[in-house]
């Protein structure tokens, strides 16, 4: 066993260990969702029995986690640098975690539109914090103000836009799958208005 290989092994009995009293179960609790004996998981966690495929795909269920997050290294991926939109005054970043969503930053600086026919409405859910200033959520009919460290959940099939009041604003989105797609496949001054990337 080489070097790295070690070290991954001992991240992976590490992690099931972590993960096992995280959830607050003995190992007797976590052997009996994994089908495994008490003794086995023991010597799985402490390295005194070899870590096999077939038994860390049933650790994972029922860990509820995935194969891959149980013996990912990711030591190089925790840092990620966002990606730029000069033209949006937007920065985004994905969530590695959950590939459909996504993390928006933006400054914001005009009004909401004051038309109802330039909100957007998409399928999805979105979620954003201002960081500083006022923002102006349009929901349907409904106007929110939404103040520094305030923040606001939505629906997107909602027509919606957001602005700025009383000067320049920066948000942070969160995104679903969905509201990334439509934020994206949008165009035009209509885009500025909305928190989107």
């Amino acid at each position: 066993m080489t070097q790295e290989e070690g070290d991954l092994d001992g991240l992976v009995r590490k992690r099931i260990r972590a993960l096992r009293l995280a959830q607050g179960w003995s190992l007797d609790e976590l052997a009996a969702r994994a089908h495994l004996s008490q003794s086995t998981l023991s010597r799985i966690e402490n390295g005194r029995r070899r870590l096999a495929l077939d038994q860390l795909v049933t650790l994972a269920r029922a860990l509820d986690t995935t194969l891959d997050q149980l013996v990912e290294t990711a030591a190089d991926d925790v840092i990620t640098s966002p990606v730029i939109d000069n033209a949006r005054g937007s920065m985004r970043w994905p969530v590695k975690g959950d590939p459909g969503m996504s993390v928006v930053r933006q400054r914001l600086t005009d009004p909401p539109p004051d038309t109802p026919a330039r909100m957007r409405a998409h399928p999805g859910r979105e979620w954003l914090v201002v960081l500083s200033g006022t923002a102006v959520l349009l929901l349907g009919n409904r106007r929110f103000r939404v103040e520094t460290h305030q923040a606001a959940e939505f629906p997107t099939r909602m027509p919606h836009a957001i602005g700025a009041e009383g000067g320049p604003c920066d948000v942070l989105g969160i995104f679903d799958r969905d509201a990334r797609r439509g934020h994206q496949r949008g165009t035009g001054e209509s885009d500025a208005q909305d928190t989107g990337g």
